[in-house]
């Protein structure tokens, strides 16, 4: 999300602003007609493109989740409710979902003109734009959606033999499955399947959703774009036509580029009511101003779903990011990041709690620290955390590294240094046997103007040698331009172009309430992270020798069965049997270490001037205001948010949250 996303340098500043302020109290302490309606703060990467459904990286779906609507939305208590679909319904084998759409609805032009009416047949020219342009997200519905897979493959050239029909005259647009999908309703929410007008996408041609001018797009969501100024500024206004003006309360948008350097200066706006509101950091010289000012004011808010983990190259091509020089040192780091005890050994001694506390401060570190790819509440098995089955699981794998690890959100069990060298011993002993040399050199490049994220990679850096040994392992930290740190890590499209020996540079968060939206990301024929592990799907292109015995090492063949096996379950009937066999999934993911789950998103000490708990509340998709920076719904208010505040509308919240509504049936 945005949902399929990788996050970007200082997304910890945007996550927090959001997590702070989702949710939903009907409540402010001002009256409505006296509250501000200019929004302003921070961005921290230029967005690429607004082609919504193409495009599934964070820096864009953050921004243009505010431009469209899809199907359905989040409110703020949570619920799924419709958008654009006044009310739906699900056939009996649950393999066909019927939407009925608003009435009179129509696309603006970014000066808030009216093009045309929103019809039923915008979502087939979606979905066939989706595969025109190759979208990144298809892999979410090419093999749900009845003939999809045939016409992407081009078994068939014939775009109407795909299970998506439409009656203009009806207004009903409607989807046939290949099989049932319980979270198909919650997959509505994300981008790969909104509307788009085929008069104005033929009469853009090549420039539809290009970021260099706002009238590439037409406008269907709560907010039009006014201005986008690379590395400067991103502006926006309320949509005049919008079909729920009552729930829009912001009038324009101002998002100020920040670069990551001299995070105090977000406090210092803040104070000058220049932001509306500022993540604070305790370890940074102007926190004493906070606390001198603003004691009682500082929230961390919720933690979120979206899941930030270190990932391991295992398949390093590209050298423009290292400090080593000769042949022998980068072919030990690819023997040892292939050896499975090694990557253990790192993963347990890191002290994410001191990595943590170079942005969140103490108080607020332990809180993020996420010890598992899915959130272990996420869903339930026979009515307990899905992580409880992954947590017995890992104990049956392998007892002596997990015994004694709590991999619930929160705590720093993943952080023992008696299991950290112990692993690494069984490591050493086998990798010198195979020639390999020590001390291990990891490249780990980092933005170089960043300065938080700079203090974290140092934090890293002194966990792991300090409890491994420097004559063992050396973390070669590599600070360079944010364009070239960007290209190796960020923005890389695959294995080849990934560029480091581990990275802190991705992160996930779901598109749909279903384990899978996690646990595919890695699956070595198309997942969508491969690239973060320096690998490219098997069935994206030919794999190279050295590839295939990568993936072999670390089990992920072994991984991709497990998936196969978990997909199969697909009757709301068996969720217990899906969801359990996505946990055996998860366990084999989390016990090969190819990636270290560390933290969870949002969770950050802010000020802030938004109405708590006023913006929609979602675990997934880019429909509300925790998976993605979405305003609809978001409440301002003149004073400074206090603790008081705070806890009531959270009271408030988690009540009205336990009562949401699901999407298993018809709603009007």
């Amino acid at each position: 999300m945005k949902k399929a996303k990788i996050f970007g340098i200082s997304a910890a500043v945007l996550s927090a602003a959001v997590l702070l302020t989702a949710c939903g109290s009907k409540s402010s302490t001002e009256k409505t007609e006296d509250a501000p309606t200019n929004y302003t703060y921070v961005y921290s990467t230029d967005p690429t493109t607004f082609d919504y459904v193409s495009t599934n990286q964070s820096v864009n779906s953050g921004i243009y989740s505010n431009f469209q609507d899809g199907l359905m939305e989040n409110d703020p208590d949570g619920n799924y409710v419709g958008a654009l679909a006044k009310s739906w319904s699900v056939s009996d084998d649950g393999k066909t979902y019927t939407y009925k759409l608003r009435s009179g609805i129509n696309w603006v032009q970014a000066d808030g003109s009216t093009y045309a009416p929103i019809k039923a047949s915008d979502f087939v020219t979606g979905m066939k734009h989706a595969v025109d342009t190759k979208s990144t997200m298809l892999y979410l519905v090419q093999p749900l959606i009845e003939g999809l897979d045939d016409y992407v493959n081009g078994k068939t050239k014939d775009f109407s033999k795909v299970g998506i029909t439409a009656d203009d005259e009806a207004g009903t647009v409607s989807y046939h499955l290949n099989e049932a999908a319980s979270y198909w309703n919650s997959l509505t929410a994300y981008s790969i399947l909104f509307p788009i007008n085929s008069d104005f996408l033929k009469s853009k041609g090549e420039d539809f959703g290009k970021v260099s001018s706002p009238d590439n797009l037409l406008y269907s969501g709560p907010f039009t774009l006014s201005n986008f100024t690379s590395k400067s500024v991103i502006e926006m206004k309320a949509n005049p036509s919008y079909w729920d003006k009552k729930n829009v309360h912001i009038k324009n948008i101002k998002l100020n580029y920040y670069d990551g350097s001299q995070p105090g200066n977000l406090f210092k706006q803040f104070d000058k009511d220049v932001y509306t509101e500022a993540t604070v950091y305790p370890n940074d010289s102007s926190y004493k101003d906070v606390e001198k000012s603003y004691k009682d004011d500082v929230n961390f808010g919720l933690t979120g779903s979206s899941t930030y983990n270190i990932t391991f190259n295992l398949n390093r091509q590209s050298y423009k990011m290292t400090k080593k020089t000769e042949s022998k040192e980068k072919e030990s780091t690819k023997k040892a990041i292939l050896n499975r005890d090694f990557r253990a050994a790192i993963s347990y001694s890191l002290n994410r709690v001191d990595y943590l506390a170079q942005v969140s401060g103490k108080d607020g570190a332990e809180n993020k620290v996420r010890n598992s790819l899915v959130p272990t509440n996420f869903v339930n098995i026979d009515g307990k955390p899905y992580g409880d089955t992954v947590k017995s699981e890992l104990d049956s794998l392998d007892s002596s590294v997990w015994k004694d690890t709590d991999i619930t959100t929160g705590n720093n069990s993943t952080y023992n240094t008696t299991v950290a060298k112990a692993e690494f011993d069984k490591a050493k002993t086998a990798l010198e046997k195979e020639g390999v040399q020590f001390p291990i050199h990891l490249d780990l490049p980092q933005d170089q103007s960043s300065t938080l994220l700079i203090n974290e990679a140092k934090s890293l850096k002194e966990s792991i040698e300090s409890t491994l040994g420097k004559d063992n392992v050396v973390i070669d930290l590599y600070l360079t331009d944010q364009d070239s740190y960007y290209a190796g890590t960020y923005m890389a499209t695959s294995g080849a172009q990934s560029d480091f020996d581990i990275s802190t540079a991705s992160g996930w968060g779901p598109d749909y309430v279903d384990p899978s939206t996690y646990l595919n990301i890695y699956d070595s024929r198309h997942g969508d992270m491969l690239q973060t592990l320096g690998l490219t799907g098997t069935e994206t292109e030919k794999s190279s020798a050295a590839q295939t015995a990568a993936i072999k090492a670390v089990g992920l063949d072994k991984y991709d069965t497990l998936l196969d096996d978990a997909a199969k379950y697909t009757d709301t009937k068996d969720l217990d049997k899906r969801y359990t066999a996505y946990a055996k999934a998860e366990a084999h993911l989390l016990n090969s270490f190819v990636q270290i789950p560390v933290q969870a998103d949002g969770g950050l000490p802010k000020l802030s001037k938004v109405v708590p708990f006023s913006t929609a509340y979602g675990q997934a998709g880019v429909m509300n205001g925790v998976t993605t920076t979405r305003y609809k719904y978001t409440k301002l208010q003149n004073k400074v948010v206090d603790q008081k505040q705070y806890d009531e509308a959270y009271a408030k919240f988690k009540k009205a949250n336990e009562k949401a509504t699901t999407l298993d049936e018809a709603k009007d």
